[in-house]
């Protein structure tokens, strides 16, 4: 008898356990077996989903964020200044057409001279075209007109007038054609021009000469026509209009 009492009092206070250890585990939220693995992973999930609905929207400025792009830079000017040009000289070309207008196509000796003084003065900034007469007895005197061909200022008329002074006898009449150097202005032209010292030509019938004053350096080419025996040293004055004294 007292056996059975001992196994219903155990029997009694097994059940209260169970029933206690029943309500504690709803009262917790005890998580039934088969579900512990998915439960870290549900949790997270359900924190990124709140708070993607929360700032889905929301812009938030980095440092790191793409800088435009700079304006390609317009290129440096070049450091090398370009020289002034040179004042313009007249194309050889052109001295050769004008010479044989005025001596004749194919004259004798006038190709060989002209590359003669082209190659030693080069090109001119100037020509003249004309004609003078001339005599002398011991004292001699000259008289010419013509028209000057400047490359930047144009055409003028020129007269020129010169005495000269040897052992000289005759008396001729020439074309003459003056290659004009550095003349940048064509009034310093109006001047009288002396002998200078410089290259002398001779080639066939034409003779040619060398005056200078200053920068300014005149050559004149003369093909003449009478009897002139001697030689002579000399100058040429250039003025706007035709003078008689020849000094």
């Amino acid at each position: 008898m007292k056996s059975l009492l001992v196994r219903l009092a155990a029997a009694a206070a097994l059940a209260s356990l169970a029933a206690v250890g029943s309500a504690a585990a709803q009262d917790s939220g005890a998580i039934e077996p088969g579900t512990w693995d998915n439960a870290p992973v549900e949790a997270e999930a359900a924190e990124q989903t709140e708070a993607g609905a929360s700032g889905e929207n929301d812009w938030f400025p980095t440092d790191e964020q793409e800088e435009p792009a700079p304006a390609e830079a317009a290129p440096a000017p070049s450091a090398t200044t370009t020289a002034a040009p040179a004042p313009e000289r007249i194309p050889r070309r052109d001295i050769f057409d004008a010479a044989e207008n005025l001596f004749g196509r194919g004259a004798e000796g006038l190709g060989g001279l002209l590359e003669r003084i082209l190659g030693d003065q080069g090109e001119p900034i100037a020509y003249i075209s004309g004609q003078e007469a001339s005599g002398a007895f011991v004292f001699g005197v000259r008289y010419g007109s013509g028209v000057m061909r400047h490359r930047i200022e144009g055409d003028r008329d020129v007269y020129w007038t010169g005495p000269s002074l040897g052992p000289d006898f005759g008396a001729d009449a020439n074309k003459v054609f003056v290659l004009v150097y550095n003349l940048h202005d064509s009034q310093r032209l109006f001047r009288r021009y002396p002998g200078g010292e410089g290259n002398a030509y001779f080639v066939g019938g034409f003779t040619a000469s060398y005056l200078r004053r200053g920068d300014v350096v005149l050559i004149p080419v003369r093909l003449g026509v009478g009897m002139r025996l001697g030689i002579n040293a000399g100058s040429m004055r250039f003025s706007q209009r035709n003078r008689w004294l020849p000094f």
